[in-house]
């Protein structure tokens, strides 16, 4: 004979307004419940005793509601500042001594510097060069000129050949400048290498400048492209780097020695995200 379990006599929690007694009924879960609140927890109706990756560590705060996939850390007030070795103090100074328009911080130096080819300067000197050839040229033939003009007919009224000549010397002047400050913005345009970042200082005129600057942890890839007979002759090309995040590429072209420049600059980005020292030869 089985012994059957009864359950005791349920007791009421509250009486309506007639005195009629009010139980409590609570509802057992079934299997089926069970299995739905093991595949698919709520992380907002319900709080889990445990996420996956946090150990309740009193510093992290984690919002499993509205974001279950972040994780909120706190910082100290006053965070400790780390101690710089004599090294790279003297490194830090040489390097601020060296570029004063550049914003080194504390420990920073620079590690490489890298120009534009003077290929490029070609083009820019050879027009300058060709236009003020023309106008000395002229200069030099205006009196002949004059000379011939009044030897021929006196009724023509040309310009005095002084007032002709300081017209013309204008125009050297105007062109020697134009092609100074060409020549001027190619070289301000440079790329330097720190051990902390790369910063490109960009000069596209005489009044517009632009400075770049990219933490080496956030350069994702770096690469070079040399395309033609001259760049391969000539060994020069252009420089990519592209970072993390919103995909933003940055280029700086005519650089001489593009593979040995972008191998420098693959070790150091290497070395920072790896927690090593940047230890390129300080240049």
């Amino acid at each position: 004979m089985k012994n059957r379990e009864t359950n005791p006599d349920p007791q009421p929690v509250a009486y309506d307004v007639e005195g009629r007694p009010l139980y409590h009924h609570p509802q057992r879960e079934t299997a089926s419940t069970q299995l739905n609140e093991a595949t698919n927890p709520s992380l907002v109706s319900t709080r889990p005793d445990a996420y996956e990756g946090h150990n309740f560590n009193p510093k992290v705060r984690a919002q499993y509601a509205n974001e279950p996939d972040y994780v909120h850390t706190t910082r100290p007030l006053e965070p400790k500042v780390p101690e710089v070795s004599e090294a790279l103090k003297r490194k830090h100074e040489e390097s601020v001594r060296l570029y004063p328009f550049l914003n080194l911080s504390e420990g920073e130096f620079v590690m490489l510097r890298i120009r534009r080819h003077p290929i490029g300067l070609l083009i820019p000197i050879f027009i300058t060069s060709f236009v003020l050839i023309v106008l000395l040229v002229m200069m030099a033939l205006v009196p002949d000129f004059y000379a011939t003009i009044q030897a021929e007919s006196s009724m023509i009224n040309f310009p005095g050949a002084d007032v002709v000549v300081g017209v013309l010397l204008l125009l050297v002047i105007l062109v020697g400048l134009i092609g100074g400050v060409a020549i001027w913005v190619y070289l301000k345009n440079q790329f330097f290498l720190t051990n902390e970042a790369v910063i490109q200082e960009v000069q596209h005129g005489l009044f517009s400048h632009r400075e770049q600057t990219v933490s080496l942890g956030s350069i994702e890839d770096a690469s070079y492209k040399r395309q033609g007979i001259l760049q391969h002759i000539f060994d020069y090309g252009t420089m990519r780097l592209s970072t993390e995040g919103e995909e933003t590429t940055y280029r700086f072209a005519y650089v001489e020695n593009p593979k040995q420049q972008i191998a420098t600059v693959n070790d150091a980005v290497e070395a920072f995200k790896n927690g090593r020292p940047v230890g390129v030869k300080f240049l």
